[in-house]
């Protein structure tokens, strides 16, 4: 029954909005060009995506002591900000700023692109989300094993700690984070 009205709530929010987004990110905090390549993905592959209400995009070109975690309600347009480790050798010089990207297994890098959430599962840093890499920059995500994970060193200040290359978050919101995720959605990661 939840997946009829689930499927019925898509059909009504694309017949309701089709392609025109226009009332999503109503304070404008996503950068428009970020935004803008992350719905045109979301829309040219909506075969890929089965949680359409949520979408993650990741601008890692801020400091990592801002909120750069952008979560989209599909639905209602609105948006959430959060705070997100980026890879330890991301960021050699440890200033908050990621500059350098990787793909390679063991670069503790982060890796830009488009991710498609996958299954949950308990593991080192608790509940975590695995993610499967669906760009050339980021196709080894899953062997990698480049998932969505809370961590202690994610908390405000001047700067936060670094993953191994996970986009890891603040374990008093990591779970509703992955919850709104969950399920084959898309994360944009850009730089």
């Amino acid at each position: 029954m939840i997946r009829v009205l689930y499927f019925l709530f898509l059909c009504l929010l694309n017949s309701a909005f089709g392609s025109d987004y226009s009332y999503l990110d109503p304070e404008h905090l996503i950068p428009a060009t970020q935004l803008k390549t992350a719905l045109n993905y979301f829309e040219s592959h909506q075969d890929l995506i089965k949680n359409k209400q949520y979408m993650g995009i990741i601008d890692f070109k801020l400091h990592n002591s801002k909120e750069r975690f952008y979560i989209i309600d599909m639905v209602s347009g609105k948006v959430e900000k959060y705070l997100v480790a980026h890879g330890k050798n991301s960021d050699t010089d440890f200033d908050g700023y990621a500059t350098k990207f990787s793909n390679i297994n063991d670069s503790k890098m982060s890796s830009l692109g488009f991710y498609l959430t996958a299954e949950t599962y308990n593991g080192d840093h608790g509940y975590s989300l695995r993610l499967d890499g669906l760009s050339s920059t980021n196709s080894n995500a899953r062997e990698r094993a480049i998932v969505l994970h809370g961590a202690q060193y994610v908390a405000p200040g001047d700067k936060i700690g670094r993953s191994f290359g996970c986009p890891a978050v603040e374990m008093r919101f990591h779970q509703l984070i992955i919850d709104e995720l969950k399920g084959r959605s898309l994360i944009f990661t850009s730089y």
